[in-house]
Order: C-alpha cells, then structure tokens, then sequence
C-alpha cells in the first residue's frame, strides 16, 4: 500500500508551529498557532473486520491490533503496543468511548513533519487517524471536538499531559492564516497572515529534553504566583486574569524567581492579545518586533531557551527581510520560527543555515506556509 496512489482514500494532517504564546496554555493563556504545510499523510482502506493493519513507512515498521482490545495496550500477538502505534490505537479508543464507529482499516503512513521538533507529530498522526475513522464512520464532528478527542486519547491512553493547542492547530487550520485560539473559552477566530511575508522554520538539530522537572517546576511557580497574588486579587484563577499594570503594582510581593516565572506569563498574554490587533491591520513588522520580545523573555525570564536557539534568533535578526524570530514550543531544544519577507526567503534559509553551520553545527531551514487543517485528500 501507498499514499501516491490516486485510487485509495488519504487523509492528510499538518503539524503546527506556534507564532506566539508560549508556556500560557496551561496558565489558560490565548495562543497564536498556524498549521504549516509539513504533514502526516495515511493512506488506508476498509476491513471487514475489527483489526488494524499498520505500517510507518517512515521507520520500517508495523503493527496490527484489535480494536476490541485496545484497552490493553497490545498487538494481537500480545506484545505491547510500540510508542508510536500508541497514537492511532489512543484515537481509536477515544472514539470508541465517545460511542463514535470505529471500522477495522488497513493503513500506511508517512510524515513531513519532524519528530522531536517542537511541530507536534504526535498530533498530526492523531489528526490524520481521526479524520480517516470519521470518514469511514460516517459520523459527524467538527474540526475542535475531533482535536479535543485527540487530545483525550493523549493524555488518558498514551500518557502525556500535553493541552490542547497542537490537536487544535492541526484540526483547525485555515490556509494562509494564523489561528487565535483562547485555550480557556475555546474560542478561536482565523487571523490573516501579511500576503507578503512566509513563514520559516529553523530546526536547531538539538531534540529537547525538557525534563519533567523543569516543566513542573515553572508550573508550580506559575501556580504559587497566583496563590500570593489572590488576597490582593481576589477574582484571579490564573495567571491569564492578572493585567500587566496589576502585576507590576505587586510584583514585589512574589519571590524573585516566581516574579519571574510569572512576569513572562503575564506579559506574552498580554503580547498575543496586541499581536491580533497588529495581524487585522496588516502590521508584520510591528508582529515581528513581538516575536522578538516573546522570545527575549522565554530566553531570560522563562529560561526554557539554549545557547542553539539563542543564536538562531540573534542570526536571523542580523538578515535582510526578517521581520521577527523566536524559539518555538516548549523549549530546551527544537526550532525557532522566523517570519520573514517573502522576496528575501531563499536569501534568510541560505545565511541562516550558513551562519548557524560556523560554530560547527547544522540546521535544517526551510520555507513553510499557513495550511489547511486535517482533512481527506480531495475533499
């Protein structure tokens, strides 16, 4: 089986690069995702039964499961399940508990979208799955509840406590659009990306390792903060609730490290939220002098950034056409995403890999566009 057969049915499903607004999911923040046009592409065709026959071309490998035994976590031989076949099988079982059909299918996938990135992979494998199953269902969800089952399947069967703005991204893009998506009301709107700008991703070559500890230790102190700031304001639940002019009136009530942790929480929202108002006017270059400050302040503030990030950006801001740069995701290794003018892209992806191979290292660079959410080829 293949994908480039025009004969059989394929559902094709973007990563996602985050423009702005990041580590505020979880502080129920508003984000800036887009879909990009690297994706997850599943060939597959119906069974008659109730096993799922897979194949990663990628990685060389296959696996086949029941989906009346998901529950387990093993293929029919009773093996465990591989960690990559943990994804498809968790969307099936999500869906199956929704009381949504699932048909047995036999699939091969494939993937433009880096792992380990920061491009959410695992979303757009779960995306591409989902839209295949609701195809072959023949049952009805839109683009946001299919994400928030993707994201169910993420955290309750695979195991990672991940929100829910990658699912969201690969679901609901909108060609040649930025997604604003408030991760608290779910509300989200398209939001026009300038016509003459593109978007370019800069892949580090360092695979992040973001230790459970660094993130629950930034967690935490997000959540301390808003315990000592409550007794002066009473009606905040997170820190998406504090407006910057409150917090620096009570800034010095907070420990130095936890003022720090929360001054970048409070002031990216308040930077996705001008940002909005910059893309409905057309403004890349005052966009672009955000992304830069989002990423200063992940960089010392946050400090989720490396010495690799931190020269990709500084690079990019040196070169003609770059209108913003910034790490991307949550850090300690990954990409950064540029935004850049269209007529200077092949220059910035030649100086950019250029200058960022002289200290000896290597990145990928290359040129994506705003695309289209999850959905079935030809449909």
């Amino acid at each position: 089986m293949t994908d480039s057969s025009p004969s059989l049915p394929t559902a094709i499903a973007p990563g996602r690069v985050n423009l702005l607004g990041e580590h505020v999911d979880y502080n129920g923040g508003p984000v800036l995702p887009a879909a990009i046009d690297r994706a997850v592409r599943l060939a597959y065709l119906p069974r008659s039964d109730r096993q799922v026959y897979l194949r990663a071309r990628d990685l060389n490998t296959g696996v086949v499961f029941d989906l009346d035994h998901l529950v387990d976590r093993q293929d029919i031989a009773g093996q465990p399940l591989p960690t990559w076949a943990l994804y498809p099988a968790g969307v099936a079982w999500a869906l199956s508990r929704k009381g949504l059909e699932v048909r047995g299918l036999e699939g091969e996938f494939t993937s433009t979208v880096p792992i380990g990135a920061g491009l959410s992979s695992s979303a757009a494998v779960e995306l591409a799955f989902s839209v295949a199953w609701r195809t072959l269902g023949g049952w009805e969800a839109d683009p946001l509840e299919l994400a928030r089952l993707c994201q169910r399947a993420e955290n309750q069967y695979v195991g990672v406590n991940c929100g829910l703005m990658d699912q969201f991204a690969s679901a609901c893009g909108v060609e040649d659009h930025a997604l604003y998506f408030d991760t608290r009301s779910l509300v989200w709107r398209p939001v026009p990306l300038p016509p003459s700008v593109v978007i370019v991703i800069a892949d580090s070559g360092v695979r992040r390792s973001l230790a459970n500890s660094a993130y629950n230790e930034r967690r935490a102190a997000c959540e301390q903060a808003v315990a000592l700031l409550q007794p002066y304001l009473p009606g905040v639940t997170t820190l998406r609730d504090v407006t910057p002019e409150e917090f620096n009136r009570l800034a010095d009530h907070l420990p130095e490290l936890v003022r720090k942790r929360a001054r970048h929480v409070v002031e990216e929202c308040a930077r996705v939220d001008e940002a909005i108002q910059c893309l409905d006017r057309g403004d890349g270059a005052a966009f672009g002098r955000l992304m830069f400050a989002g990423h200063a302040s992940l960089r010392d503030l946050y400090e989720v950034s490396i010495p690799e990030l931190d020269l990709l950006v500084e690079l990019a801001g040196s070169l003609p056409g770059c209108l913003g740069a910034r790490l991307t995701g949550a850090g300690f290794g990954g990409c950064t995403v540029n935004l850049v003018e269209e007529q200077h892209a092949e220059e910035f992806i030649q100086r950019l890999a250029a200058g960022y191979r002289a200290p000896g290292r290597e990145a990928q660079v290359y040129l994506c566009r705003a695309s289209r959410g999850a959905h079935i080829r030809g449909e």
